[in-house]
């Protein structure tokens, strides 16, 4: 089944040229069938980069998916044009009256600031509460996952002395019967990071509603649940591309900002050449995501 957005935004010419079932707006309301409908809180300056990122492997799946996008009012990107934002994306207010099976919450790159003096952190907050009142599940990625562990629960924020920057061995925690969000996935996988800041597993272990899916020795507690998975955090970026991690690098040195080449990322052999070996968990994931939300949300919510 395919991933239902608008024609023309730039990611369903994307997604068709790779061949990913994608289908207008106009063609899926004819099809009697229950869509899942997911929203994507946007907060990257690469918006469309990364709105892409997250519909490939939203569209991997044997569901319809209605997604829609939002942007923050209180602080308007830079990077993209207004009208860009104004024809595919919604502000909250908008939308905060509705029900959505799932949410992703983006990272930001705002590390370096309190979260309090982050310009759209009041809306943000209520945003959080939103999805604990109108979201079946939510993921938050990197920086939003941190900020909603601060929120939620207080965990703090811990600057790393150098950037977290590469792509790193996770172990998944093991349970007897499994976990829904890890099916399939490898006792050892791996996942892309690019981060300033960390959270202390301690810290997570700590708190008796939370739970660790899965860990690196490098990179920490790097996949993270509520008991009743409504609140799922990922610490790294399983969407990435495989160029992603090299043109991050790239733009730092354009810009003389101190960074060493990703970890892990270029093969040893071969210059320059990029080892993909994420793709297959976060197809996985995802597709656990959303058929867990998909089970669990009543047909009328």
């Amino acid at each position: 089944m395919p991933i239902v957005i608008d024609k023309n935004i730039p990611a369903y010419s994307v997604l068709r040229d790779e061949q990913i079932f994608v289908m207008d707006r106009e063609r899926a309301g004819k099809q009697d069938i229950r869509p899942i409908e997911i929203a994507i809180l946007n907060l990257m300056p690469t918006k469309k980069e990364t709105e892409t990122q997250f519909m490939r492997l939203l569209s991997n799946s044997p569901l319809q998916v209605n997604i829609t996008l939002i942007h923050t009012e209180s602080y308007r990107s830079k990077n993209t044009e207004a009208a860009y934002l104004d024809r595919f994306y919604q502000p909250f207010e908008t939308v905060k009256q509705r029900h959505f099976d799932g949410m992703i919450v983006t990272g930001a790159p705002v590390e370096d600031m309190p979260f309090s003096s982050v310009a759209y952190w009041d809306e943000l907050t209520k945003l959080f509460d939103f999805t604990r009142t109108n979201v079946t599940s939510t993921i938050f990625i990197c920086w939003g996952a941190m900020a909603a562990l601060h929120y939620f629960y207080g965990i703090e924020k811990i600057p790393l002395p150098h950037k977290l920057f590469g792509v790193f061995a996770h172990k998944k925690e093991t349970e007897e019967r499994g976990d829904p969000l890890m099916r399939g996935i490898s006792d050892l996988f791996h996942m892309c990071h690019s981060r300033h800041s960390t959270v202390r597993t301690e810290d997570i272990r700590r708190e008796p509603q939370l739970k660790v899916l899965a860990l690196s020795k490098q990179a920490g507690a790097s996949v993270i649940s509520n008991l009743s998975h409504s609140e799922v955090y990922v610490l790294g970026h399983m969407e990435y591309d495989r160029d992603t991690l090299k043109r991050e690098y790239e733009r730092d040195l354009s810009r003389g900002l101190p960074i060493e080449k990703p970890l892990h990322y270029f093969s040893p052999h071969y210059r320059e050449q990029i080892r993909m070996g994420w793709s297959s968990t976060a197809n996985l994931f995802y597709n656990n995501w959303l058929n867990f939300v998909y089970q669990t949300t009543p047909y009328r919510f």
